[in-house]
């Protein structure tokens, strides 16, 4: 059989993953990132695989208390005031996918694909070499208030219809599973299929294990451009020299837009830009990841650290660190878990994650351009749908079944 050949355009956890499966298929893979590889969003991830989580990021409700926070800068979903059509015509298509029906609709697909991505990291953690303190902890969603916690038990019940195993806590039973939990909580949801990862660890490790294979990782290449002809793409245009193959694969996280638009291709992702906070984590810091459930982020110890993540703030492609918000986030933490204040920051990090309107990646072949595979727009879920990503985007290619029916992830669903 002829070799086949296949660019990747970016480095974080997608695109690491689309390169490796890609090359286990026999494709000569090179891999382009224009930083170094897990220099993005994959960096400061918070490190949680989570089969549990089945509703998008567009689900019921989150429009209208969207409205509430969108203009706090404290809250944990704001939005920059800024005069931008693609952020009017994205938040448009926002509101209307904030819709039962359709959450309903991704729910399953959301299960199926975390599922899958989990038993492939099963797979990964056993490579001799890669290790990434893969822990099966299960995870659990803490809640302050009465309302909220009832709240949860519903959303548990709802989940439970597709397969999620949970287990409801009251205050005493939640503390006595997590002692880090402040004594006035009133009550958890224990989710024991979720896990955890170190992500730095994995998406390098996973390189380094491409690179053993073959792949050609080349960090410090930014794209430039395409040559086209007809519909197929037959070169690409880098500041290390043009680079051609059989095919491209568009994993670019947040510049995925902008990599496109020299395709003339619309990709409608916004960048949300998020937080982490790392701490040393302390011998009687949380031992279980946390999901503080009115304050919307995560708490995750990894090993010897101890990790803040959240809010989603839709500012462009602006990177810089708002300490109001930082602060915001540690304050959040403090509702929820003891001794908050003896914590000694270690790093404050902030990237940008991608966001569809309707809260589902884009995953699939381009209709305009016949060797292109889009992968990117994974929102909070880039690190639990990695494995999954890379894999079917390693059978689009080949032109095998994907081992999960896509067709709701078509690239081509906004117009």
């Amino acid at each position: 059989m002829a070799k086949r050949s296949a660019i990747v355009i970016g480095g974080g956890v997608i695109g690491v993953s689309s390169a490796y499966y890609l090359r286990r298929d026999e494709w000569e893979v090179t891999l382009v990132e224009r930083a170094e590889v897990c220099a993005g969003c994959s960096y400061g991830n918070a490190g949680m695989l989570v089969p549990s989580h089945l509703l998008p990021l567009a689900a019921p409700g989150v429009w209208w208390q969207g409205l509430k926070w969108m203009l706090d800068p404290e809250s944990p979903f704001y939005i920059k005031p800024r005069l931008d059509p693609a952020l009017g015509s994205w938040l448009w298509r926002f509101r209307a996918a904030c819709h039962p029906d359709r959450a309903r609709r991704a729910m399953p697909l959301l299960r199926n694909l975390s599922v899958a991505s989990l038993d492939l990291y099963r797979e990964l953690a056993r490579i001799e070499g890669l290790e990434f303190a893969f822990n099966e902890s299960g995870s659990m969603t803490v809640f302050r208030t009465p309302q909220a916690f009832e709240h949860g038990i519903q959303e548990a019940r709802l989940a439970g219809e597709f397969g999620v195993a949970a287990k409801v806590l009251d205050g005493p039973a939640a503390r006595a599973m997590e002692p880090a939990l402040r004594p006035d909580v009133a009550g958890g949801v224990f989710f024991p299929e979720d896990a955890l990862l170190v992500p730095d660890r994995f998406v390098k490790g996973l390189a380094r294990v491409g690179t053993a294979l073959g792949v050609q990782v080349r960090p410090g290449t930014e794209v430039l451009g395409f040559r086209t002809s007809g519909d197929r793409i037959t070169g690409v245009e880098t500041t290390r020299g043009p680079l051609a193959a059989d095919l491209v694969v568009l994993a670019a996280g947040a510049w995925a837009p902008e990599v496109a638009r020299s395709l003339r291709l619309r990709i409608p992702i916004q960048a949300a830009k998020g937080y982490s906070l790392t701490y040393r984590r302390p011998a009687d810091g949380p031992s279980i990841p946390l999901l503080p459930a009115e304050a919307r982020f995560s708490i995750t110890p990894m090993g010897d650290l101890l990790r803040f993540g959240g809010t989603l703030e839709l500012a462009g492609m602006d990177l810089s660190v708002s300490t109001r918000r930082v602060e915001a986030l540690r304050r959040s933490a403090s509702g929820y878990i003891v001794d908050t204040e003896r914590l000694e920051v270690l790093e404050i990090w902030p990237g940008l994650r991608t966001c569809t309107p309707d809260g589902l990646p884009l995953l699939g072949r381009s209709a305009r351009l016949a060797n292109l595979i889009v992968a990117a727009g994974h929102a909070m879920v880039g690190m639990s749908l990695g494995p999954v990503t890379g894999k079917i985007v390693a059978q689009v290619a080949s032109g095998t079944a994907p081992i999960v029916d896509i067709t709701l992830l078509d690239p081509q669903r906004f117009g």
